[in-house]
């Protein structure tokens, strides 16, 4: 791959909202009433509307996350609305709640498909909250749009990957740090919430680094729960696992633990320049809650950033704030953009596309045409549903952590990079 040094454009965008509702996209928030989902006995398309599921934890500690994803959906279904709709109707949001509770994830799926009889869903974060999704799908022929990078090893005819996998995202970002760029990294900390997509990428990484001739003593593995906020003893092991050798950490911490670990860095004095951090799941909202100023120069590994320079992201950018305006989001002068909402926009619009393409809502035909839809998306590139696994082609980007809580893009793909989604480091 060939690494491009490019500018970035700082902006402000992105928002956190939150109770179970079903909204309204033809009002803004403030004046949409609160209503108990109801259960249909039609489907959604032989009616007035298209209903469209939105799964995203509003409550819990993945709200940090999620929130903006599904004010995103909401944004992006109004843009379509605003168009059109689809097949002559207007789209119909149905919220529900799952409030980092996994098994209700199961649950709200399940009264999406059969209660409000949802077309398609579009949610979910974490990779425990899909697996929890998946076997409702399948067993329902539901159709969920997954927007956010995972560790692979998966396959459904019932969902799309919109996010990054593994070779998108953690095997370039790793290549990057063993890079004369990224500071040529001899030992590795590999952090990580304690759930499938931490450990099973870990497991990838610690596979391709021996593959690279990095010994086992020159890897530590640590993990902890969702909500975990002490991370003084970790930090203080961090320190001292990296005396001797050019050290690096491969944060796969999710949720609102990103913003105890990274004070807990600054706490403890850890600059970039010492020990970089590389995180798969911190973004600019994420650092919205966050004294970044420490935490200058530390990384992220993505394949779209708020601060990336072209007309189709400025726009994005201007119109998600302009609905954070509009629909009175909390701080809506300091929201921002990140990946998954540009997964969350692009899949909405993917499915909007196969749905004509199809001149159906039916899942297995609309399927069938989703595939080989291609995008042109906020990142600058021209994304493409492969034919045949159900992931977007994506390109890689990384960035470093500004003062500001935006990224300045250090590298990037020239070209998107199609999805692995079986690792060749692992068993299939």
């Amino acid at each position: 791959m060939i690494k491009q040094r490019i500018m970035p454009l700082s902006f402000l965008v992105a928002a956190m909202m939150g109770s179970l509702t079903l909204v309204g996209c033809s009002k803004p928030a403030e004046k949409t009433e609160e209503k108990a989902a109801t259960e249909t006995t039609a489907p959604a398309a032989s009616g007035d509307t298209i209903k469209v599921g939105i799964l995203h934890s509003l409550s819990g500690t993945m709200a940090i996350s999620e929130t903006s994803l599904k004010d995103t959906a909401l944004m992006t279904i109004n843009e379509i609305n605003a168009a059109g709709g689809v097949l002559g109707k207007k789209l119909e949001p149905v919220v529900v709640d799952p409030a980092s509770d996994w098994p209700l994830f199961a649950e709200r799926t399940r009264q999406l498909l059969t209660q409000n009889k949802v077309d398609v869903i579009f949610g979910c974060w974490t990779s425990v909250s899909r697996k929890s999704v998946l076997p409702v799908v399948e067993e329902l022929n539901g159709l969920l749009f997954y927007p956010v990078q995972y560790e692979g090893q998966e396959q459904s005819n019932n969902i799309f990957y919109t996010g990054a996998a593994p070779n998108q995202q953690a095997i370039p970002a790793v290549e990057y740090l063993m890079g004369d760029e990224g500071g040529k990294a001899e030992r590795f900390v590999l952090l990580g919430t304690d759930y499938v997509y931490p450990r099973t990428t870990n497991q990838i990484l610690r596979a391709f680094l021996k593959s690279k001739g990095v010994a086992e003593k020159d890897i530590m593995e640590e993990y902890t729960p969702f909500g975990h906020s002490n991370y003084q003893t970790i930090v203080a092991n961090i320190k001292k696992f990296a005396a001797g050798k050019k050290t690096a950490v491969i944060s796969t911490i999710n949720g609102d633990s990103n913003v105890p670990f990274y004070r807990e860095l600054g706490n403890q004095g850890i600059k970039a320049s010492d020990i970089p951090v590389m995180a798969f799941s911190v973004g600019e909202e994420e650092l919205r809650g966050i004294d970044t100023k420490p935490l200058v120069g530390h990384l992220a590994a993505w394949n779209y950033f708020m601060s990336v320079k072209n007309p189709t992201n400025a726009k994005f950018i201007k119109d998600y704030k302009q609905f954070a305006v509009d629909y009175k989001l909390p701080n809506a002068d300091k929201v921002v953009t990140n990946d998954p909402m540009e997964a969350t926009y692009v899949g909405i619009h993917m499915w909007k596309q196969a749905v004509e393409k199809a001149g159906s809502t039916e899942v297995d035909k609309v399927r069938e045409a989703m595939k080989g839809q291609t995008y042109a998306a906020p990142s600058g590139y021209t994304l493409k549903m492969d034919e045949e696994n159900h992931h977007l082609w994506k390109p890689v980007m990384i960035g470093q952590i500004r003062a500001d809580g935006q990224f300045d893009v250090v590298y990037k793909t020239p070209e998107v990079i199609r999805a692995e989604n079986w690792s060749p480091y692992i068993p299939k």
